[in-house]
């Protein structure tokens, strides 16, 4: 099966090469905010040659790039046509700053034995990884982050082998704010909060952050360092989300998952931000493209199923739960984890009462990680 894969590289550029990045960071800036101030204004779209004839400076920098800098603002109208984004803004140096261009005729090279990236009108970049990928190239992405380090993301075009599904296993997630999300058979992974961990950090920063006079190099350097802490959480929340969506997808063939409405969750404005601390969203994204890379089936229940307020023996629908109702009991006389139960739900909802398998052996899963991203429970399942 042909997939496309994004291989990202940290890059090492010297001081001259990172002058002629920034210019070309810059350059591209350029082109999308003048071009979104004529649609804006006059209503026209000026091509790239155009522009280079008023602004010479711009045949400096790869021509690629500035093209799809225009596709870039054609694609965030669409956006704003298909109403899943607001009206486009204007760049600004102060943010990440990117560019991209696309493989043609050979004009992007890489080296894995030097570890050298080519780019038009570039000089030779050093980057540091071991990974080699065979495939297509298709384009590169060169950024750079708040913490000044550079990155480059090369697309690839592969062909994998899809693996034959070996443990025949399914199980239900159950997604939560006190535990991160509870198996069906049993498993209950503790929510790591990595935001809410190093809140109070941030706030000290922050506070004297908004003390510095604007434009002083006092204000740059606080303004780095809360960006390297607001990295330092992104880079812990994505390494716990790769390291557990693997974990699932290495044990169980058939997976099912909530379709939770995240846009009307965080509509609560004390819950809001632990909402967006765990990362559901990004979670269930990898946990669909790495299933259909290892052949594996991912299944999503009802956005409104009341997998929590049901009773997986006999479908009994109990009303008056309350969130603080860890544990009930049904009518019929089963107790229930309100999550194991809601785990076990949407199974029902999704693949049936055949879906649910009897057993504790899996409980645990051999969670065995080096490091102690994952910090987990055993119970045992309700069934």
């Amino acid at each position: 099966m042909e997939i496309i894969k994004t291989y990202k590289f940290r890059l090492y550029p010297s001081t001259a090469i990172k002058s002629q990045l920034s210019k070309t960071f810059g350059c591209c800036r350029f082109v999308y905010n003048f071009m979104l101030h004529e649609l804006k204004h006059k209503k026209t779209r000026p091509t790239e040659s155009e522009l280079k004839k008023e602004h010479p400076f711009l045949s400096d920098v790869d021509s690629i790039a500035l093209q799809q800098s225009r596709i870039n603002l054609q694609t965030a109208f669409k956006n704003l046509k298909a109403k899943r984004a607001s009206y486009p803004k204007f760049k600004s140096r102060k943010n990440k700053q990117s560019f991209r261009t696309v493989y043609t005729n050979g004009n992007i090279k890489i080296d894995f034995n030097k570890r050298e990236l080519k780019l038009p009108k570039l000089a030779l970049i050093k980057f540091r990884d071991k990974r080699i990928f065979e495939g297509k190239l298709k384009q590169v992405t060169v950024s750079k982050d708040e913490t000044n380090k550079y990155f480059a993301s090369l697309m690839i075009k592969e062909e994998i082998e899809i693996p034959p599904n070996l443990t025949n296993k399914t199980v239900g997630i159950d997604m939560g704010l006190t535990h991160f999300l509870t198996l069906s058979n049993g498993v209950k992974v503790v929510n790591p909060r990595f935001l809410r961990f190093r809140e109070l950090k941030l706030k000290r920063k922050q506070r004297r952050f908004s003390k510095t006079k604007k434009g002083s190099n006092r204000r740059e350097n606080l303004r780095r360092q809360l960006a390297l802490i607001y990295k330092k959480i992104s880079n812990c929340r994505k390494d716990f989300q790769h390291k557990l969506s693997n974990l699932i997808i290495k044990n169980f063939d058939r997976i099912c998952i909530e379709d939770l409405n995240l846009k009307g969750m965080i509509q609560n404005k004390r819950l809001a931000k632990s909402f967006h601390d765990l990362g559901w969203s990004e979670f269930a994204r990898m946990l669909e493209y790495k299933s259909i890379w290892s052949g594996k089936t991912l299944l999503k229940a009802e956005k409104f199923f009341p997998s929590s307020q049901l009773c997986h023996s006999c479908n009994f629908k109990n009303s008056r739960l309350k969130l603080s109702d860890r544990i009930w009991t049904c009518s019929c006389g089963a107790s229930h984890d309100r999550d194991i139960n809601a785990s076990l739900n949407i199974i029902i909802n999704t693949v049936g009462t055949t879906g649910i398998q009897a057993g504790g052996d899996d409980v645990g899963l051999k969670l065995a990680f080096a490091s102690n991203a994952i910090v987990y429970e055993a119970r045992s399942p309700v069934l």
